[in-house]
């Protein structure tokens, strides 16, 4: 009987020891992806300081190489003078014809809905857009986000091309409903 007994209370002892051993292994979990997502903000923001010293030619480049390491084909830069705002085309990977408008602004500036609505009018009469996407490396304003959501208009902001330079596939922006993503607050200017 005390066999029995000392047994079972060994055998209580050790769950114990493994309940808390689970819940202290949760815990660490937990503790190891907030750290690694707050790693990932942090490389996408630092990221952002050499696109932000591109000139707008190489700003396009780059938008244009994100969308080629996404599955995009028949990528084109056409920005210039000229282009009607298109600055970059070419085709999504499911074939949908996509249109990229690159705005290479300082941050602390936004992009109001009267670019947004040339842009929309240009991209789809001018350039057959499917999927018009205005890509700037300032925010947008609250009647331009409200804008791109009525008219399908797909927008990365500074903290979306963070995360979009930073291995997140373009085809995840263009479902988002930016009016209610996203800040429209201005940010502030960099200490000269």
């Amino acid at each position: 009987m005390v066999t029995v007994l000392v047994v079972v209370l060994a055998a209580m002892a050790l769950g114990v020891v493994a309940l808390r051993l689970a819940a202290y292994g949760r815990r660490e979990a937990r503790a190891e992806r907030a750290r690694l997502a707050e790693e990932a903000r942090r490389a996408a923001r630092r990221s952002l300081d050499a696109v932000l010293a591109m000139d707008d030619r190489q700003f396009e480049e780059f938008v244009a190489g994100l969308c080629r390491r996404d599955g995009c084909t028949q990528v084109r830069r056409v920005g210039g003078a000229g282009d009607l705002g298109a600055d970059v085309t070419g085709r999504l990977p499911d074939g949908r014809r996509l249109v990229v408008q690159c705005k290479r602004y300082a941050k602390h500036r936004t992009v109001g809905s009267r670019d947004l609505q040339t842009f929309n009018g240009t991209a789809r009469a001018e350039h057959g857009a499917d999927v018009p996407v205005y890509v700037a490396t300032c925010v947008f304003t609250r009647p331009a986000r409200e804008f791109a959501a009525r008219h399908r208009l797909c927008l990365i902001d500074i903290n979306l091309l963070g995360f979009w330079n930073s291995g997140t596939p373009l085809t995840s922006f263009l479902e988002l409903d930016i009016s209610r993503s996203g800040t429209h607050r201005r940010l502030r200017p960099d200490p000269e």
